[in-house]
């Protein structure tokens, strides 16, 4: 029996001591607490009575974003047609306040830019590019080889339009490739544009441009079907050098002629008004329902919203 006893409590001293080596099965750890992802930012209701000047240089186009609420816009930084490398896009808050002066970098002379489905696309010289709204990221570039100066931007689901003022054309992109939407005289060498449907709504420069763009007769506002190409005139005289269009919410349109530095509202019946005057090279305009128009000033190196809601009426 005291055998058994010793024998019983050696093994009880060699268990104990195999255990405090490291022999036994640690206890679980108690799990990490998962990572916080901070929120995406949210932006700031859109007003008017600002202006912005800081990370502005040769603004083209401003374009608020429905959907992110973000308002975002292009810096030439230089000639229009120049291959610099300067070219930036500005992401602003709808109070005017800089998000973030370098959303988008190392562009050349960014023009037109609209969003859909989650991607900015925009209009650089001879290239359509689409950028992540969320990041900045640029996802994809598409280079137009026959292309005379890509400028303003609209799109639908997938695919982006651009109209190419100096080559009398309209491209659509989709699928990393360009063809030929529209062309001809009849498009008056087309600035704004807006796709509605199955038809385009355009801005025409007017005539023949010089050298200086001037032209002896302005353009006017109409629509384009895709399909017949069928041309029907929304303004029936010649409205000026469009340059950015948005419609109104309510059937009409707001246009800024861009050499005269002049807004219109065209009403669903046709009828031009001028509704403000501002120094030459008021560019790529944005609106905001129900009477918000923001206004890059592309000669003063500023933008600034205004309420136009009384004009509307």
């Amino acid at each position: 029996m005291k055998r058994a006893a010793v024998l019983i409590l050696s093994l009880g001293i060699l268990s104990v001591s195999i255990a405090a080596c490291g022999g036994a099965q640690p206890a679980q750890e108690a799990a990490a607490p998962a990572a916080v992802v901070p929120a995406a930012p949210t932006a700031v209701p859109v007003t008017a009575g600002w202006t912005t000047t800081e990370g502005i240089k040769t603004p083209e186009s401003v374009y608020h974003d429905p959907v992110s609420g973000f308002i975002f816009t292009s810096q030439i930084d230089g000639a229009p047609d120049g291959r610099d490398g300067n070219g930036r896009i500005v992401k602003l808050n709808g109070d005017g306040s800089v998000v973030n002066a370098n959303f988008v970098t190392g562009l050349n002379a960014p023009k037109g830019l609209r969003a859909c489905d989650g991607t900015l696309w925009a209009a650089d010289i001879g290239e359509v590019l689409a950028i992540d709204v969320a990041t900045g990221a640029i996802k994809s570039r598409v280079a137009i080889a026959d292309a005379g100066f890509l400028n303003d931007v609209a799109c639908a689901g997938t695919t982006a339009y651009v109209s190419d003022m100096m080559g009398n054309k309209i491209w659509a992109v989709t699928n990393g490739a360009a063809t030929i939407a529209a062309e001809g005289a009849a498009l008056e060498f087309p600035n704004g544009l807006l796709v509605d449907g199955d038809r385009f709504i355009i801005g025409g420069w007017g005539s023949q441009p010089r050298a200086d763009f001037t032209t002896e007769v302005g353009g006017r506002l109409f629509t384009y079907d895709m399909k017949t190409k069928q041309k029907t005139l929304l303004s029936p005289k010649p409205i000026g050098n469009i340059d950015g269009l948005e419609s109104d919410g309510a059937g009409g349109w707001v246009v800024s002629d861009y050499l005269a530095g002049k807004l219109f509202h065209v009403s669903a019946s046709g009828a031009v008004k001028e509704i403000r005057q501002f120094k030459p090279g008021a560019a790529d305009i944005g609106f905001m329902f129900p009477g918000i128009v923001m206004v890059p000033h592309m000669n003063e190196n500023q933008v600034a919203a205004y309420d136009i809601s009384a004009d509307l009426k």
